[in-house]
C-alpha cells in the first residue's frame, strides 16, 4: 500500500497488524519514543481547519524521530490563494519530504493529488468523502474498549450525510463478523445509500430509527457525531438537524452498563458536557489513541 485515501484498501489482517502495532507503540511512548524514522520528513498540508488529526499526525511522526513540515491553513496560506492547484502543488511538494498528509474541502481532492505524488500520501479528510485513518482509531478504540469488534452493535447519530468519519467506519467494519448498525439521524442529514448498498451488498445488517432513546438502550456504542454547519448551502437545512438528537444524563441513565459514547469531535451541543464525568465517555480517550494508530500507519508506510 503505497498511498491511504480510502477504507475500502485495509482489509481485516492489516487492520488488525496495524492495532497490534499502536498497541505496542503507545507503551513505547509512555516511556520515552523512538528513532526509526530519523532523516524522515512530514509534510501536513490542511486546507481544512484542524486540531486532532494535524497535530496527532505530527506528534506521531516526531516522537518516531522524525521531522515535520506544516502549513495549518493551506487555503489561504500557500499558493492555492494564487490559485494554484493540487497537481501542481504535490508535484513540488513530494521532492520536499517523505510523506504528506493532506486534509482538503472537496471529495476526491486527495485522491487526485496522490496521482502525481512519488512518496505517500495520506487522506486526512477530504469534505463529506471519507476520513479512514479516523476510522482505523475509532476501530482500535472499540478494540481497547469492548475487547473485540466482531459482534457489536453501534448507533451511528447525527449528521451521517456529511460525516466522513461514519462513511469510512462502515466500510471498515464490514470486515468484521455480526456487526449490527443502526442510523439515528434527522430526514435532512440521512445516511447517503451508497453506504447503505455497500453494507447491503457486504450482509452488514444495518436500519433505520429516529427514536434514539430507544436505540441507546441496546447498542455497545454510540458514535455521535456533530451537525456540520459548515456543509450546507441553506441555513434553513442546517436548523432542521441541528439539535435533534443530544447525549445528556437521560440517555446515559438508559445505556448499558458496558456500553460506550465515541465521537470524532470537535462537539458542540450534541454531548452535553455532564456526561464526560460518566466511564462510558470514550471519545477523549479515541482522540488521545490518535497518536498511536498514526504513528502505527506512519512506520506502515515508511519503514
Amino acid at each position: 500500500m503505497k498511498h491511504i485515501i480510502k477504507a475500502q484498501q485495509f482489509d481485516r489482517e492489516i487492520l488488525t497488524e496495524i492495532i497490534k502495532s499502536a498497541s505496542e507503540l503507545k507503551d513505547i511512548f509512555k516511556i520515552g519514543s523512538l528513532n526509526i524514522l530519523s532523516g524522515k520528513i512530514l509534510a501536513t498540508l490542511f486546507y481544512e481547519p484542524s486540531t486532532r488529526t494535524r497535530l496527532s499526525f505530527e506528534s506521531a511522526m516526531i516522537r518516531m524521530g522524525g521531522s515535520v513540515i506544516t502549513t495549518e491553513n493551506a487555503k489561504e496560506f500557500s499558493s492555492a490563494a494564487k490559485g494554484e492547484n493540487i497537481e501542481d502543488t504535490i508535484r513540488v511538494i513530494h521532492a520536499y519530504a517523505d510523506a504528506i498528509v493532506i486534509r482538503h474541502y472537496e471529495s476526491g481532492t486527495v485522491e487526485r493529488a496522490s496521482k502525481f505524488s512519488n512518496i505517500p500520501i495520506i487522506n486526512a479528510g477530504d469534505g463529506p468523502g471519507q476520513h479512514p485513518t479516523q476510522a482505523i482509531i475509532d476501530l482500535y478504540t472499540i478494540q481497547k474498549e469492548l475487547g473485540s469488534i466482531d459482534g457489536i452493535s453501534i448507533a451511528m447519530v447525527g449528521d451521517l450525510a456529511n460525516g466522513r468519519t461514519v462513511r469510512s467506519l462502515c466500510y471498515l467494519l464490514s470486515k468484521y463478523k455480526d456487526i449490527n448498525i443502526t442510523f439515528v439521524s434527522p430526514p435532512v442529514v440521512k445516511m447517503k445509500d451508497d453506504i447503505k448498498h455497500f453494507l447491503s451488498q457486504n450482509k452488514i445488517m444495518y436500519k433505520e430509527n429516529s427514536d434514539l432513546k430507544e436505540v441507546c438502550k441496546s447498542v455497545d456504542v454510540v458514535y455521535q457525531t456533530r451537525i456540520q454547519k459548515e456543509r450546507f448551502d441553506d441555513i434553513s437545512d442546517y436548523e432542521k438537524a441541528s439539535g435533534k438528537f443530544i447525549i445528556n444524563n437521560d440517555i446515559l441513565n438508559i445505556m448499558k452498563s458496558n456500553s460506550i459514547i465515541m465521537h470524532p469531535l470537535p462537539r458542540l451541543d450534541e454531548i452535553n458536557s455532564e456526561v464526560d464525568r460518566d466511564p462510558r465517555a470514550a471519545y477523549f480517550r479515541q482522540a488521545n489513541n490518535g497518536v498511536y494508530v498514526r504513528a502505527a500507519l506512519l512506520k506502515y508506510l515508511l519503514t
